[in-house]
C-alpha cells in the first residue's frame, strides 16, 4: 500500500480546521469562545496533566526542569486567562455614534502555531487560548523535540472539549514526524502565522506569504548602578537566570555593573548563588566547543552545566550559575550573545553613562528589540535607556524573565512571544496576546461634516514661518 503524501495529510488537517472554524464562528458567542479557551486552560492547569507535560518536556527534549516548567505552565496560563476575561471579542465590540462606526470582531481564519522546544507545552497553549478566544482554528507545528508534548497537551484539550460538546477539529497540529517541508505548507496554507523560536523558522513565517506575527531573538542586558540595592538586584538575577535553566528568551545574558558598586555586586551575587569565573577563554572553549553551543551546558541543571564546562571542584558548593568577566562584544566574542544556559557575561563600567554604551553594543550585536532591565533607585534612568537602546521593554528593578513576558505585579500581557519591533525585523513591539488574533468589520455610518477651515489647521505655522 502506498503512505499518504504527507503534505496532503497536512493539507486534509487545514481543511478540517478551515471548516471548523467556518462553523465556531458561524454558531458562535461570547460564551462559546470564552468556555472553548478556559477548556485549554484547565487542560494544561490541571496538576496532574500540568506535571507530566511537565516531566515529558524535560525527559523528551533534555531542556530545563520539571518544578520550573509546572510553575511555567500554571502561571503563564493563568496569567493569560485573567488578561482575557471579560474582553470582548464577539459581536459589537465598539459602537461610537460620534464618528459614526460600528465595529464588529471577527476571527481571522486559521492560525498556523510555529513553536519551540524550550516551552513545548506553554507556547502551544498560550497561543490556542488566544486563538479560541477570538473565533479562530489553530494547527499547531511543534519542534521535532517536542512532538511528544504537543500531542500529549493536545490530546488533554481534546478531552476537556468532549467534556463541553467543543470540536475538536478547532486545535490540531502538524502530524508526526515533522518536517520543514510540511511546516513551510502550514505557513502558506493557514490564514495567520504566529512563530515563536529560532530565527530560521521566524524569517521562513516572515517569507512565506502569509500574515505573520514574529518575534525576535532574546540577548537580555541588565545594568546594576551604583544606587542599586545589591542584594535584592543579586537575589532576582539568581531567581531570573536559573529558572527552567535558562531556557527563557527573557534570561539574563549579560550584567552591566558600574565599577563604584563592582566589587560589593560580585560579593551579593556569591551570597545569591552566582560565582565569578575569571577563565573567559576555558568557559568560552568549553561552552562552544565545535563552534556551536555545548548541548551537555545547555538549558541543564547546575551540576550538569558545571560538570560540562570543566568546573567540578573549582566553584564553591551550592553554585547555580556563573558569571563570567569580559569586556568584547560582538561576533568574535560568543559571550555577549545569547547563551541559553546559567551563564552569565559579567561586564564593568566606569559609570552609568558608560553602562548604557555597553548595554547598547551589546544590543545591537544581538537581542535588539527584545528587553534590557535596570537594577537603580534613581527615578530618571529608565527613561534614560528608553531613549538609548534600542529595545521594546526596560524592566525596572525585577526578575527579568518572570517581568518580561507579564507578572501578577507589573501590566505587562501574559506572552511567551515578545514582539521586538522593527529593530528585531518584528512587525510587532508588543508581548503577543489576544489582540492580535482578532480583526475586525466597520460599519460606517455618514455624520455631520467635520471639516476645518485653513486657518484651524494652519494658524500656528503661519504664526511662526510666515504665510
Amino acid at each position: 500500500m502506498t503512505a499518504p503524501d504527507p503534505l496532503t495529510e497536512l493539507d486534509a488537517i487545514v481543511a478540517r480546521a478551515r471548516a471548523a472554524q467556518a462553523r465556531f464562528e458561524a454558531d458562535g458567542s461570547q460564551e462559546r469562545y470564552d468556555r472553548a479557551a478556559q477548556a485549554v486552560g484547565w487542560a494544561i492547569m490541571e496538576p496532574g496533566r500540568n506535571r507530566h507535560l511537565a516531566e515529558l518536556a524535560v525527559d523528551t527534549t533534555g531542556l530545563g526542569n520539571v518544578p520550573d516548567k509546572i510553575t511555567k505552565n500554571h502561571r503563564k496560563t493563568l496569567g493569560l486567562l485573567r488578561d482575557i476575561q471579560g474582553v470582548a471579542t464577539f459581536g459589537v465590540i465598539r459602537d461610537d455614534a460620534a464618528t459614526g462606526i460600528t465595529e464588529i470582531a471577527r476571527a481571522k481564519g486559521v492560525v498556523g502555531a510555529i513553536v519551540p522546544s524550550t516551552n513545548p507545552a506553554a507556547t502551544p497553549a498560550n497561543n490556542i487560548i488566544n486563538a479560541l478566544k477570538c473565533g479562530n482554528a489553530i494547527v499547531v507545528a511543534p519542534s521535532p523535540k517536542g512532538v511528544a508534548s504537543c500531542e500529549t497537551l493536545i490530546a488533554y484539550i481534546h478531552a476537556e472539549f468532549a467534556r463541553i460538546g467543543e470540536d475538536p477539529d478547532l486545535v490540531q497540529m502538524v502530524p508526526a514526524p515533522g518536517s520543514k517541508e510540511k511546516t513551510q505548507r502550514l505557513m502558506e496554507t493557514c490564514d495567520m502565522i504566529v512563530a515563536t523560536g529560532s530565527q530560521n523558522n521566524v524569517h521562513r513565517a516572515q517569507t512565506a506569504g502569509t500574515p505573520a506575527v514574529a518575534v525576535g531573538a532574546g540577548n537580555v542586558t541588565v545594568i546594576v548602578d551604583e544606587t542599586a540595592d545589591l542584594a535584592a538586584a543579586a537575589e532576582k538575577i539568581r531567581a531570573s537566570k536559573t529558572f527552567d535553566n535558562a531556557t527563557s528568551c527573557s534570561s539574563e545574558n549579560a550584567v552591566v555593573v558600574v565599577d563604584a558598586v563592582r566589587d560589593a555586586f560580585i560579593a551579593a551575587m556569591a551570597e545569591a548563588g552566582g560565582a565569578l569565573v575569571e577563565d573567559e577563554a576555558a568557559i568560552v572553549a568549553a561552552l562552544w566547543p565545535d563552534g556551536h553551543l555545548n548541548r551537555a551546558a545547555i538549558a541543564q541543571d547546575a551540576d550538569k552545566m558545571i560538570a560540562a564546562l570543566g568546573l567540578d571542584g573549582r566553584v564553591p558548593a551550592g553554585t547555580e550559575y556563573i558569571a563570567v568577566p569580559t569586556s568584547g562584544i560582538g561576533p568574535d566574542h560568543p559571550l555577549s550573545g545569547e547563551k541559553l544556559s546559567r551563564v552569565l557575561a559579567l561586564y564593568s563600567a566606569k559609570d552609568f553613562d558608560d553602562a548604557v554604551r555597553i548595554a547598547r553594543e551589546i544590543q545591537l550585536h544581538q537581542g535588539a528589540g527584545h528587553s534590557v532591565g535596570l537594577h537603580s533607585t534613581n527615578p530618571d534612568r529608565p527613561m534614560v535607556l528608553a531613549t538609548a537602546i534600542p529595545t521594546s521593554r526596560v524592566i525596572v528593578n525585577q526578575a527579568h524573565t518572570f517581568a518580561t513576558g507579564g507578572s501578577f505585579t507589573n501590566g505587562m500581557p501574559f506572552s511567551l512571544s515578545m514582539g521586538c519591533g522593527t529593530w528585531g525585523g518584528n512587525s510587532v513591539d508588543e508581548n503577543v496576546h489576544w489582540k492580535h488574533f482578532l480583526q475586525s468589520t466597520k460599519i460606517v455610518r455618514e455624520i455631520p461634516p467635520r471639516e476645518p477651515s485653513l486657518d484651524d489647521i494652519f494658524a500656528d505655522y503661519w504664526a511662526q514661518a510666515g504665510k
